[in-house]
């Protein structure tokens, strides 16, 4: 979540039509299993990719707050070290004020963060290059690793200088798993071999796949378990494009 200028009083809590636009995808979608280390974002993360025939792909993504010490929300060793300019913009109100609603988000970036760690992607055609299910937990893995590890892999802050991509995942990493899917062992693919995420996806019909990507480090506290989240009524996956 990212806020910038002047949000009026009366501004709309977008989280409503997230949920709404949520409610209205006509395929399943997946979260991690509610458990007390992760408290789900309100506001999911949409990427939808157009042709003539109407929508081509659709992803939902959802990010996390994490608790370290999730019997106490409130225990200080739940936050992370902040600089002084950050802590100010959280704590200090303008004096034209904020909403509610933002006053409320906002202070999810005292905490760690699982940036757009549950994905699920729809693709009109699954013969489409990068389609398949390698391929796409490789593409969620390297989004990860590109835009919340740029340090530790050396790259510079500008993103348009990324020419080496030595660092980057590739489908030779991805092997053999098991996910547990609504209480349901299901056939995964997941990368272990990177130092810095552990990403695991499975395929959910011909047309989508679901992934996810954590921070290694938070291996210990969180179940990778994944739980269909409760939506409208689903249409087959295949009429999405046709309906745009």
């Amino acid at each position: 979540m990212e806020y910038s200028g002047v949000v009026p009083m009366d501004a709309p809590d977008p989280s409503i039509a997230a949920e709404a636009r949520l409610q209205s995808l006509p395929f399943p979608v997946f979260e991690l299993r509610p458990q007390p280390a992760l408290t789900r974002l309100p506001i999911a993360g949409f990427t939808e990719i157009g042709g003539s025939a109407g929508s081509e792909e659709v992803s939902a993504d959802f990010s996390y707050t994490l608790w370290r010490y999730p019997d106490d929300h409130a225990d200080p060793r739940n936050e992370i070290e902040l600089d002084e300019a950050t802590r100010r913009s959280l704590e200090d109100e303008p004096p034209w004020g904020r909403p509610a609603w933002l006053i409320e988000q906002v202070q999810a970036f005292r905490y760690p963060m699982l940036w757009e760690a549950a994905r699920t992607t729809w693709r009109a055609s699954p013969a489409r290059e990068g389609s398949s299910l390698d391929e796409q937990l490789v593409a969620h893995t390297n989004h990860i690793l590109r835009n919340r590890f740029r340090e530790e892999l050396g790259l510079s802050w500008d993103p348009r200088t990324d020419d080496d991509d030595a660092w980057a995942a590739t489908t030779t990493a991805v092997s053999d798993a098991s996910l547990d899917v609504d209480g349901e062992h299901r056939p995964a693919r997941r990368i272990d071999t990177d130092p810095f995420v552990y990403s695991i996806g499975f395929r959910v019909d011909e047309h989508v796949v679901c992934t996810t990507v954590v921070p290694r480090d938070t291996l210990p506290l969180v179940d990778l378990a994944v739980t269909r989240l409760a939506t409208g009524p689903q249409t087959p996956a295949r009429t999405l494009s046709s309906e745009g």
